[in-house]
């Protein structure tokens, strides 16, 4: 069976990062969403609940999996016998960030091989970081996220 790993803080997950786990879905025996700290953010969602709001959000892909971690992603990879990574490139500057990472995650482990999907044109702008600011503002986040999120992000203000 071919599992393959789709790590992301997802703070908050968008209509562009369910485009990907449904594609990736497709290609892999198993999808394994894991939900990340990132210690360079704050974050606006606690873990749980966004571990809690893809498992919502996914519960129709009988081939998703999500859970949370913490520490190198290679070694998540090898404890979930994945044979893949999967990360979503919007543009060149997303190409020269992830880049670097996937050879290090291929260095710390042989199976972690990264496969890179172009978002669909119509997310290529979207980021969970500029969600965020359109949320501080109090601005309409409708076109960039799902339902489940805005009713989340409203029940807490």
């Amino acid at each position: 069976m071919k599992c393959a790993v789709f790590p992301g803080s997802f703070d908050p997950v968008t209509l562009g990062h369910l485009d990907l786990i449904e594609r990736a879905s497709k290609m892999f025996d198993k999808l394994i969403i894991g939900v990340l700290v990132n210690s360079d953010k704050k974050p606006l969602i606690p873990m749980d609940d966004r571990v809690e709001l893809l498992r919502e959000l996914t519960t129709s892909l009988k081939n998703v999996e999500v859970v949370s971690f913490e520490g190198l992603l290679a070694d998540f990879v090898r404890e979930t016998g994945a044979v893949a990574v999967v990360r979503g490139l919007r543009n060149t500057i997303d190409f020269e960030y992830e880049e670097p990472l996937a050879h290090a995650n291929r260095l710390l482990n042989e199976n972690a091989d990264t496969v890179f999907l172009m978002t669909a044109p119509e997310y290529s702008f979207v980021s969970s970081s500029a969600v965020k600011e359109l949320i501080r503002y109090k601005a309409d986040i409708s076109p960039y996220v799902p339902q489940m999120v805005i009713n989340y992000i409203e029940g807490r203000n």
